[in-house]
């Protein structure tokens, strides 16, 4: 058995290595009707930014995707220059008019995202000549490799039930070398995909086929993102199915978020595009979804017809009165581990790393902290982008509307999202983005704490203080403080994953959905907040 995990483990990296690697293959040019073509078609107005392009593309050099993206960012920013230039010499000549002709002849869009529309026309090579071949080498050999290396497991692990399985004594588990490895590559991945789109062309080939045949156009970036999040979920959902194939429940919630996943976040979105609807993720709340009130979101659901005011009503209905209402019956489960896709890569993807989650007392207090100024922030950004799109200001108490749009995507969108939220796991466990960041946890957690009929229940006199509970709790709740005492456990943090019921090997831990009497231990309610006195004092 051990003999069929490496050779999977050699097939996975071989795979691996190979979809990297198809980042340096290949050429990118264009000849100079290609490029009128495209001046034409993205309707510019500047003839400098023609003979820019033509300088930068047009050659008979064979360009690497770096260094045709490198002098398609430099002929945009000296067409840009050039506009400057005319612009600062008019305002100090006066000439109003032609300072404000100038203007329309500038050219606005982040820089990757413009480089990248021209490597999609241009690239050629291996990878876009063989898309089919290079997915069974990519997608298709790393998830036989990953299935090889995860189900001899099913044998491996004998009689079924979570027992101590060395966590801390692997180094791709306990923070050690692979862990750190395996970090760098997803942060590395996640800033490729966020800020230099047009590096990872070659990728968006690969999945052409795919992409058309399910939305009629050619892949980008974000299309390759999903099918790749979905192929990991699937994988690594076969490994939670074998991990705690004894409960039910996981089992469930595992098909659950298998299912959210692939058929709302990703099919019914691009069938909607194919169709020349909006795509749309029926499952995504704001304040999650946080551009959802953005003008630009607006104006596009708006002009779509029925469909588009269909959707700004079931996004507004959702988030005003679908999400409490299910938070109130079932606790915010029933969302962050039922149906969310960022939870459902946390408990596929992250599972390994659930147990390196921080109980401590000072991250509990930066949790609260972080999480609710997210909230917070994310409810005033809305508010000002509402105001100032009836109103027609561009800003709202001295706060500039596109300004807080711009930092709030870059900063927590991309940033905390990506980069920290999933490039993090191997390092911080499966729920730092969760845990510290998403405005629509803290709103459900919200919910969750005060009006929810939602706990987990615990039967101290059977507790052996085995640890297993708390070891694996991916939210830093410390679960055997709770079940050595027998109390209720009511925390706006809990995912309600039921992990920590799953691996107690007592059935001390039971999640229920009961009446609102006696759900709170008293001395929580006296202390007003979601640790009791013992932990306190046990902790100091």
């Amino acid at each position: 058995m051990k003999a069929i995990k490496y050779i999977g483990l050699v097939i996975f990296i071989i795979a691996i290595t190979i979809f990297t690697g198809t980042l340096f293959t290949g050429s990118f040019g264009l000849t100079k009707a290609e490029v009128n073509e495209y001046v034409e078609t993205q309707g510019y107005k500047s003839e400098v930014i023609k003979q820019e392009l033509e300088k930068a593309t047009v050659t008979d050099e064979e360009l690497s995707i770096f260094e045709f993206s490198s002098r398609v960012r430099d002929a945009y920013q000296a067409s840009n220059n050039h506009y400057d230039d005319l612009i600062a010499k008019y305002d100090a000549d006066k000439n109003w008019d032609k300072k404000g002709e100038q203007f329309q002849y500038k050219i606005y869009g982040k820089p990757h995202t413009l480089s990248y529309n021209l490597a999609k026309k241009a690239g050629s090579g291996f990878v876009k000549e063989n898309a089919g071949l290079m997915w069974w080498l990519t997608f298709g050999l790393g998830s036989i490799g990953a299935l090889l290396f995860i189900l001899p497991n099913l044998i491996l692990l004998g009689a079924p039930g979570i027992k101590n399985d060395g966590i801390f004594h692997k180094a791709a588990t306990n923070r050690g070398w692979i862990a750190w490895l395996v970090l760098i590559y997803l942060v590395t991945f996640y800033l490729a995909l966020y800020f230099r789109a047009d590096y990872v062309v070659n990728w968006t080939f690969i999945l052409d086929p795919i992409s058309e045949f399910l939305n009629g156009g050619e892949a980008s970036q974000w299309f390759v993102y999903g099918f790749l999040y979905c192929t990991i979920m699937s994988v690594m959902a076969v490994r939670m199915y074998i991990k705690y194939r004894h409960n039910k429940y996981q089992i469930m919630r595992t098909t659950s978020v298998l299912f959210f996943q692939i058929v709302f976040a990703f099919l019914i979105p691009e069938i909607m595009t194919s169709l020349n609807m909006p795509g749309y993720d029926f499952k995504n709340a704001f304040p999650l979804d946080y551009d959802f009130f953005f003008e630009w979101n607006i104006k596009s659901l708006t002009k779509s017809g029925g469909i588009g005011v269909f959707i700004l009503v079931w996004g507004t209905i959702l988030t005003l009165v679908i999400v409490p209402l299910m938070v109130y019956f079932f606790g915010k489960r029933w969302y962050c581990s039922w149906v969310c896709g960022c939870g459902g890569l946390a408990e596929t993807l992250g599972d390994p790393y659930r147990h390196l989650s921080d109980k401590s007392l000072k991250s509990w207090k930066l949790e609260r902290w972080v999480i609710h100024s997210v909230l917070v922030i994310s409810v005033l950004m809305t508010v000002v982008t509402l105001y100032c799109y009836f109103s027609g200001a561009e800003s709202l108490l001295g706060i500039n509307s596109q300004w807080i749009k711009d930092t709030y995507s870059f900063l927590i969108g991309a940033w905390f999202a990506g980069v920290i939220g999933t490039g993090f796991y191997p390092i911080f466990g499966n729920r730092v983005w969760c845990r510290f960041g998403c405005p629509l946890a803290a709103y459900l957690g919200l919910v969750q704490r005060f009006k929810s009929r939602f706990r987990i229940t615990t039967n101290g006199g059977q507790c052996i203080s085995c640890g297993n509970c708390s070891t694996y709790c991916e939210m830093g709740i410390d679960v055997r403080a709770y079940a050595q005492k027998g109390e209720n456990i009511v925390r706006s943090s809990c995912v309600g994953c039921g992990v920590c019921s799953a691996v107690c090997p007592r059935g001390v831990l039971k999640l229920e959905n009961g009446s609102m009497d006696g759900r709170i231990n008293p001395t929580e309610v006296l202390l007003g907040n979601d640790i009791n006195l013992m932990d306190l004092l046990n902790q100091k």
